[in-house]
């Protein structure tokens, strides 16, 4: 799963402090701005801090076009990250479930065995997904029950080779067997190995597909998750189907929501001169459909999406291998894929930074040219850097220029607090740093 990255220690937080890093800097602008650019209000109240909201409007009114200093051949830009930034919770995971119900795939059983096992140690997973008889669960006790249950699936769903219903195919046990060991697998990756292998992985799912096959997935995935209540699901692997790996449960996040303030702010931006990118972790024609579909509300153009990248056939057909000459968009690959992007067209660096995860903190430090952070408060441990940037944020609030900038959600409601303060789900507490 999408969690947080290692730590990269005291270093990066200094780096982050001073902002060290070695791009071109973009066009100077005087620390005296118009008075009146400075009071006026591009960002609609909505449920900002009030004081990141003040900031966000300082910022666009220093550095956008209504600035005596713009230059519309030097237009400053911004970089996003988008799964529990720009959204509440992961429109990748939320995908991925939607795939799962619908058995939404382009692969043929075989083909599905070489994936799930995909750069996958046949070590243990961590004792967390041990199964319900607390025995330890590795690939190869689990990728032969998947396969097993989505042979069966191959067969008989008209979606795929056979002629069944999708209701019809859902009352079987290798339906249940299959979508519940499938997003286990998916979460026992994630928190037992390195993210360089985990990231991919998931991605590799949409093996077979074409850009437009992917993309029509995420509309209907968004279409379906407003509907979700927020909240955990949990799912189980039937009794009556063991298999090598025994009975598996996983509880995963349901009802993905966009954050109405951060699609305003997106808007903000663009409307006053500033180029708007986004930098995930997901899949790229998954990122590139939900940003600029005019019915989600981003409308941020699918050219200025970078995310994570695979080779494709000579139909367009997407293959389970990473693209060649292309770094991975999570951690020190986000600056990488920046650099070699942007900062290569532009000259300098990016102005904004918003993130939420230790995926991100690199790019929140590695240029010289950005003056805002915002970190939208996932509650993050004080010993990551993520952690340490907030606390940044909390010591900074208030002050005249603070480069971090942290803004509470409510899990609950899938909404931002109007605070710092962020409220974890089944609580009614607000907290603006977790304690341990």
């Amino acid at each position: 799963m999408k969690r947080n990255m290692h730590l990269l220690g005291i270093g990066a937080l200094i780096a982050g402090v001073l902002a060290l890093g070695g791009c071109a800097q973009m066009p100077k602008h005087d620390t005296q701005v118009l008075a009146s650019a400075i009071k006026q209000e591009y960002l609609a109240q909505g449920r900002w801090d009030a004081f990141n909201r003040d900031q966000l409007n300082q910022l666009i009114a220093q550095y956008g076009k209504d600035s005596p200093n713009y230059n519309p051949l030097k237009r400053p830009y911004i970089v996003t990250d988008f799964d529990n930034t720009s959204v509440f919770l992961d429109i990748e995971e939320a995908t991925l479930i939607y795939q799962l119900q619908q058995l939404a795939f382009a692969v043929t059983p075989e083909q599905l065995n070489t994936i799930i096992r995909k750069g996958i140690s046949t070590q243990n997973f961590v004792v967390d997904y041990n199964n319900s008889q607390g025995q330890a669960v590795n690939i190869d006790k689990i990728a032969p029950d998947i396969v097993q249950s989505y042979a069966w699936l191959y067969t008989h769903y008209s979606g795929l080779k056979g002629n069944q219903s999708l209701a019809q195919i859902k009352t079987s046990p290798h339906y249940q067997n299959f979508i519940s060991k499938m997003r286990y697998l998916y979460a026992a990756i994630g928190d037992t190995f390195d993210h360089d292998v985990s990231y991919p992985w998931v991605t590799y799912l949409f093996a077979g597909m074409t850009e437009a096959e992917v993309r029509d997935l995420v509309q209907k995935t968004v279409a379906w998750q407003k509907s979700q209540p927020i909240g955990p699901v949990k799912w189980t692997s039937p009794s009556n189907l063991k298999g090598q790996a025994g009975v598996v449960s996983v509880t995963w996040e349901n009802g993905l929501r966009p954050y109405a303030e951060m699609q305003d702010l997106f808007q903000a931006f663009q409307n006053n001169g500033i180029d708007v990118y986004v930098c995930s972790a997901s899949y790229i024609d998954v990122i590139k459909e939900i940003i600029s579909n005019p019915n989600v509300g981003f409308n941020i153009p699918d050219s200025h999406a970078y995310a994570m990248e695979l080779e494709r056939d000579s139909q367009g057909r997407i293959l389970p291998e990473f693209r060649k000459g292309y770094d991975q968009t999570q951690g020190k690959g986000k600056t990488r894929t920046i650099e070699k992007f942007l900062v290569s067209k532009y000259g300098y660096g990016p102005l904004f930074i918003a993130g939420d995860s230790e995926g991100d903190q690199n790019m929140m430090q590695d240029f010289t040219d950005t003056k805002k952070v915002l970190i939208v408060n996932r509650l993050r441990k004080p010993t990551t850097d993520i952690g340490k940037f907030s606390a940044l944020a909390v010591q900074s609030y208030g002050q005249s220029n603070p480069k971090f900038l942290l803004q509470g959600r409510d899990a609950n409601t899938g909404q931002f607090t109007g605070s710092i303060n962020s409220i974890s789900y089944g609580s009614s507490t607000p907290k603006a740093l977790k304690s341990q």
